[in-house]
């Protein structure tokens, strides 16, 4: 799958196959009723989203990908601008690890669906 179409999936929870159905139940992920709800199937063309038990337990290595680079992006700008104090800085990350939890959370499930899954235009 080409890179654009996963960025593509990612933003607008869309079905890796058709790019039509929706992942997640509600576009909010800070919702706390269904935001990190999955379908089971994709709505317009039918993709079984989990394909086995355990299936998505290689999405945690994506997710711990992107949380590392908010590390990395947070500490990269304290170290070359803001020289902050390292309770500061750590405070800081932990609150945007912690704020942005339920959107990697989403992008790392559909990251690892759209890793094994092409996007088909007959859909």
């Amino acid at each position: 799958m080409a890179v654009s179409d996963i960025l593509y999936v990612m933003v607008a929870n869309k079905c890796p196959r058709c790019h039509k159905g929706k992942v997640f139940v509600n576009n909010n992920p800070y919702s706390f009723n269904n935001g990190l709800t999955m379908h089971k199937h994709c709505p317009a063309c039918g993709l079984k989203y989990e394909r086995e038990p355990g299936y998505f337990y290689g999405a945690m290595y994506v997710s711990y990908a992107l949380q590392a680079g908010v590390f990395i992006a947070l500490y990269s700008l304290d170290m070359l601008w803001w020289n902050l104090p390292t309770a500061i800085i750590l405070f800081i990350i932990v609150g945007f690890v912690l704020t942005l939890f339920p959107v990697t959370f989403r992008w790392s499930r559909i990251v690892w669906i759209g890793l094994f899954t092409r996007y088909e235009k007959r859909y």
